[in-house]
């Protein structure tokens, strides 16, 4: 029913897309990993709909990485297949793993624990079928995974590509550099992926020393993957996800512009507080999240084209906003005048909203619903 309209007419709080930025975006790194001679296996889990993995893929629909199940199971029902779930094995939903690989010509799970093995072995797959298996590596992010220099790292490998190979394949090495988005600059960023591709490397030569095949290897981070070092190319492939939409956290940090950043939370004026110098709207963190707290000097977010406004707190649908300095002039935002909101997370903002409005220059050309859950 929105198809046609301007987004000035959307219902409040409303997340927008602009559908040319967002192609530009994903355009952009299936060049940039063509010219390095990478494979890009995009995640989903930024805006987790079947349009943005169209766009990401470059409209084949395969190869791609989620991080729930929920989105594992909407992706393959959209006709997506090479997925991997690049997530712990969870031994709760083992049964669902089996399911999707049994299903799909090729669903790939991660570990990094013999506990986890030992689950895969104790679940055998029907007629022939292997778990295709990647193992997860810390490289310095210091979230899930072994370190590539821990002698139980090449042990796990060893089990997985070795030990029953008629039920489990060692699919590839897997890291995620998200250390990355504690730098400031590309200088720090290629610092970070520098390392990081190192320590992949170093880990696929000591495989290779050790007599164990391991036919890929894959690291990423928007951020990385937005300003690769050479040695990448040496890699078979990256996973950066959030590039589609970009936000002001990447622009902090110095993947983007911000006239990369794709997505805008639209807002309106409900309240006047001249007691309190403040504006009401109607986005609290419900419709923006509270991600981002302390990291910018605007509150919040950024109001696009205001940065003398300041979005200074949030209740669950209520946001206060405030100027930088001085007294604020009401009459420039009349009760109902609407405000563009860049977020600081568009992976924690897209989440909080069950429909995207993705416009062409302010007119809405087509709306995506992302899978939600887990």
């Amino acid at each position: 029913m929105w198809v046609g309209r301007r987004v000035a007419e959307l219902p409040t709080p409303a997340f927008v897309v602009d559908e040319a930025v967002a192609r530009r975006n994903a355009e952009r790194m299936l060049q940039r990993c063509g010219a390095l001679g990478l494979r890009l296996r995009p995640h989903m889990k930024t805006h987790k709909t079947l349009e943005g993995g169209e766009l990401m893929t470059g409209g084949t629909r395969r190869g791609i990485v989620v991080s729930t199940l929920a989105e594992a199971r909407f992706f393959a029902a959209g006709g997506f297949d090479n997925i991997l779930y690049a997530y712990p094995l969870p031994f709760d939903k083992l049964e669902e793993c089996a399911a999707l690989a049994q299903r799909l010509e090729a669903f790939q799970v991660l570990v990094d624990s013999r506990d986890a093995l030992a689950q895969l072995r104790r679940r055998r797959l029907a007629h022939g079928a292997r778990w295709l298996v990647w193992m997860k590596l810390d490289c310095g992010n210091g979230r899930a995974g072994l370190r590539h220099t821990d002698p139980s790292a090449l042990e796990l490998a060893r089990a997985i590509a070795q030990e029953a190979p008629e039920e489990v394949a060692l699919a590839g090495i897997y890291a995620h550099c998200g250390n990355t988005y504690g730098c400031s600059g590309v200088p720090e960023i290629q610092a970070v992926a520098q390392a990081t591709t190192t320590a992949m490397l170093e880990f696929m030569g000591t495989l290779r020393a050790a007599g164990v095949a391991c036919p890929a290897s894959s690291v990423g981070s928007t951020p990385s993957c937005s300003h690769p070092v050479a040695d990448m190319g040496r890699l078979t492939e990256v996973h950066p996800g959030n590039y589609i939409f970009c936000d002001l956290q990447q622009v902090t940090v110095g993947s983007c512009q911000l006239g990369d950043v794709a997505v805008r939370v639209l807002t309106r004026v409900v309240g006047h507080y001249p007691q309190r110098n403040q504006l009401l709207v109607d986005c609290g963190w419900a419709g923006l999240s509270l991600h981002g707290l302390g990291q910018l000097p605007t509150g919040y977010a950024l109001v696009e084209g205001h940065p003398d406004l300041k979005l200074v707190a949030l209740t669950q649908e209520h946001g206060h906003v405030e100027p930088a300095a001085g007294v604020l002039d009401f009459g420039k935002f009349p009760l109902g005048s609407l405000l563009a909101l860049i977020p600081y997370h568009a992976c924690a903002t897209a989440a909080m909203h069950p429909v995207y409005y993705v416009h062409a220059e302010g007119t809405v050309v087509a709306t995506w619903q992302p899978v939600r859950g887990w």
